[in-house]
């Protein structure tokens, strides 16, 4: 049954509120790799954020259960759309502008659709279609520094990391949609990011001198704001919003994320997006609000989200 619209416009400040942490989560991880060794940081976030995020399932009466049966596909998923996603993210951030890794990073409904249609056989329709034009246009003009790489057939790094990320949400997103991993939302997603955390802490024993300094108030500021903030309580302010709204409404609200980004970018860091940018943003937007629409209800099923 849908809810009351007055019911649904009281809760409008859950969609406001998630977005904009996780869009200012953009430019913390920035700071915050002032720092932080890369991998660290995502070890330590990831693993902070799923002790918080599990602490709150438990005080409002949530379970952390999975059945003995889905914890391989509990792992594939958290692999895939936490750490495979937030690792390519962070170095990504690394090698780009953060504003233009962010809205790179959200074409990750489009590539979902590319996935679900090649390996299950979900159908594109036209609207469908016209949305991956506009994802496949908008990424073109946001490659834009790259071109001069792209034509002498050489991929740089940042572009890997970026498609790599939504790339990894994507497929995990699509595995997840058709294995089903059966539990409580809250539960499934504090699990997922301590897989994430796991997974992270191997790459920084195995590739980086782990480094961790927080002696800088802007940097420990940083880090609090991503765990506290942006994976704590943003995720359980969505939760708690695709319970008390209509899922086109929560999917359609995810796209305030990479605005929040881009605006908190330009401020915080200083950067300034181009003419091409903000047309390349523009096209991806429209591709990904016409996929978010036809995605709604199992947006509110899995509860997925754009972090």
């Amino acid at each position: 049954m849908k809810p009351p619209l007055h019911r649904e416009r009281r809760n409008l400040w859950r969609i406001w509120v998630s977005a904009l942490f996780w869009g200012l989560n953009w430019p913390a991880v920035k700071l915050a790799l002032a720092g932080f060794s890369p991998w660290t940081l995502r070890a330590a976030g990831l693993g902070l954020g799923a002790a918080l995020l599990a602490i709150i399932a438990k005080i409002i009466g949530r379970s952390l259960f999975v059945p003995a049966g889905h914890r391989m596909a509990l792992f594939i998923a958290g692999f895939l759309s936490v750490a495979g996603f937030n690792i390519c993210v962070v170095f990504a951030q690394l090698a780009m502008a953060t504003s233009r890794a962010a809205i790179l990073t959200f074409t990750m409904p489009l590539w979902a659709t590319v996935f679900a249609a090649l390996f299950f056989g979900e159908r594109i329709d036209s609207l469908r279609a016209a949305a991956l034009v506009c994802g496949a246009l908008g990424l073109a003009l946001l490659a834009e520094p790259y071109w001069p790489a792209l034509a002498g057939g050489s991929l740089p790094p940042g572009l890997i990391y970026v498609l790599g990320a939504a790339i990894s949400w994507a497929a995990g997103t699509v595995y997840t949609k058709h294995r089903g991993i059966p539990g409580d939302p809250l539960g499934l997603a504090a699990w997922q990011l301590a897989i994430g955390s796991a997974i992270a802490a191997l790459g920084a024993a195995a590739f980086e001198v782990p480094r961790m300094d927080i002696s800088d108030p802007v940097v420990a500021g940083a880090f609090v704001y991503h765990v506290v903030l942006a994976l704590a309580l943003a995720y359980f302010l969505w939760f708690q919003l695709l319970e008390r709204v209509p899922s086109a409404t929560a999917a359609l609200g995810t796209l305030l994320i990479p605005v929040f980004a881009v605006i908190g970018s330009a401020i915080i860091l200083g950067e300034r997006p181009t003419l091409l940018d903000f047309a390349g943003f523009a096209l991806i937007s429209i591709g990904v609000g016409l996929d978010q629409l036809l995605r709604a209800p199992f947006a509110k099923q899995s509860g997925e989200s754009r972090s």
